[in-house]
């Protein structure tokens, strides 16, 4: 492994705990005097300790690897990059180090340059005049321009897309309800059961033509869901009403430890929780994780063995990092023809940037052009890190003629050294990354020269223009 210093970051894990220095000495059969040195950065971490660390403590060995800082090290290069706020660049070592020995302050960084963003963007809209009644006067509009949607992502996010306590709820109820793959029905059949026996629920089906799907009254205890949706759908939307009943607590106690901040926030937030519960529900964490590593994540062959959806699958794979039995870190998103991210969750570093736009190059655009084919991608990032990306469309609730319905593209990412581990893998070549794909977060933040596919200059670089002359790149 080489001489690493982890200092700081053992540190970090031991006050995390609440634990003095003889008491986290004493877990890992170690002298408080050799903690202290390895904590001081007097000694490195070997591997027989990092080996009493992860079993005494469930943290992944990348916890101590400046790997593990990629994601909090691009946000805060995002930060930087703002020209308004650091108009002189700052070296990436500089950075590194930061976000490495203070990733606390250099969360705070990030959280600040985003709350900044929000209040100048809400300052302009409540002084735009354009569309006020009358002349001079501020807009209607000018009430809130807050963005639940990106505060909600940020939530599960800064969670690694993993929320413990209601995952390990979600299973015991599974296995109280004999859920298991294979038999979508019976889990439908067994979930309402649970809905009526348990809590009294009035349950119906309706044919309504309208855009509903499914809806609760909590006073009446009444809910009703489409029958256009399939089995597994039905039996997600059941199980997401069943977490509030069964689950509230849990969801309440999550959302409370987010810091939202506004009601829009914190109501989308719930559902969301509630929306993990049922996916756990569904897909219990053992049985999921098991049935991924035995098939090597083969996604279409775990949607008909648990008989949900492909972006259902796909989601749940994000959220596979239980401490002692973690899945492949994945990144899940959902975009649509024009670029807009509707979902993104991400339990490895892959970065989203704030400052808007992803990469043309990136290969869940390309899936557009071969609706319902799973394409792979070897996809490089500036920083040389290189991911392999899955990806495919999805067709949403498009049950009549005439209707209009909505078409994703759904992306699966992960490191390259996790990607043998997948079927995704067969037939590439994982040592020779020199026909990788060059991508990036997006052009603002993105270094990354030459490269044709640029829309902007990079945020924080000089632009370089011969009125004589021309290139393949604009800037």
């Amino acid at each position: 492994m080489g001489k690493t210093y982890v200092g700081s970051r053992l540190r970090q894990l031991r006050r995390e705990r609440d634990l003095s220095q003889a008491q986290l000495a004493n877990t890992l059969g170690l002298s408080a005097s050799y903690v202290n040195q390895i904590e001081h950065d007097v000694r490195p971490l070997t591997v027989p300790v990092l080996h009493r660390i992860t079993e005494a403590f469930g943290v992944d060995a990348t916890f101590f690897s400046r790997d593990d800082d990629s994601r909090l090290l691009a946000e805060i290069q995002d930060v930087m990059g703002d020209k308004e706020l650091c108009p002189t660049p700052v070296e990436l070592q500089e950075l590194s180090e930061m976000v490495y020995n203070h990733p606390k302050l250099a969360r705070v960084m990030v959280d600040m340059h985003r709350r900044y963003h929000t209040v100048r963007d809400k300052l302009s809209l409540a002084t735009d005049t354009r569309n006020a009644p009358n002349p001079g006067e501020k807009s209607t509009t000018a009430n809130a321009l807050s963005m639940p949607h990106e505060e909600v992502r940020d939530f599960f996010y800064a969670r690694q897309n993993y929320i413990g306590d209601v995952d390990l709820l979600a299973e015991e109820t599974a296995q109280q309800l004999a859920i298991t793959p294979g038999d979508i029905r019976r889990t439908e059949d067994a979930i309402a059961q649970r809905l009526t026996e348990a809590h009294g629920v009035k349950l119906s089906f309706t044919q309504e033509v309208d855009d509903t799907l499914h809806r609760f009254n909590p006073d009446t205890l009444e809910l009703s869901v489409a029958t256009r949706l399939s089995p597994g759908q039905r039996a997600f939307r059941m199980a997401a009403e069943l977490a509030f009943l069964e689950a509230g607590d849990l969801i309440d106690a999550a959302v409370d430890d987010g810091e939202l901040t506004s009601p829009e926030s914190i109501t989308l937030a719930r559902r969301g929780v509630a929306s993990y519960y049922a996916a756990a529900l569904m897909l219990p964490y053992e049985q999921f994780h098991q049935s991924s590593e035995s098939s090597r994540y083969d996604i279409e062959y775990l949607c008909q063995l648990f008989g949900v959806g492909y972006e259902t699958i796909c989601h749940r794979l994000s959220t596979l990092q239980r401490p002692n039995m973690r899945g492949i870190p994945f990144t899940f998103v959902r975009v649509d023809r024009a670029g807009n991210m509707s979902k993104r969750q991400s339990a490895t570093g892959f970065h989203f940037t704030h400052s808007g736009g992803t990469c043309p190059l990136w290969n869940v655009y390309e899936t557009f052009t071969n609706p319902g084919s799973i394409m792979r991608q070897l996809a490089q990032m500036p920083d040389g890190r290189t991911y392999l990306w899955i990806s495919r469309t999805v067709r949403h609730h498009r049950s009549r003629f005439g209707e209009p319905g909505k078409l994703f593209s759904i992306g699966l990412g992960c490191e390259a050294r996790h990607a043998e581990r997948t079927i995704y893998a067969d037939g590439l070549d994982l040592l020779d990354f020199s026909n990788a794909t060059p991508i990036g977060a997006g052009c603002r933040v993105c270094t990354r020269a030459h490269c044709a596919q640029r829309a902007f200059p990079p945020l924080n670089g000089q632009i370089s223009v011969d009125a004589h002359s021309s290139t393949i790149a604009p800037y």
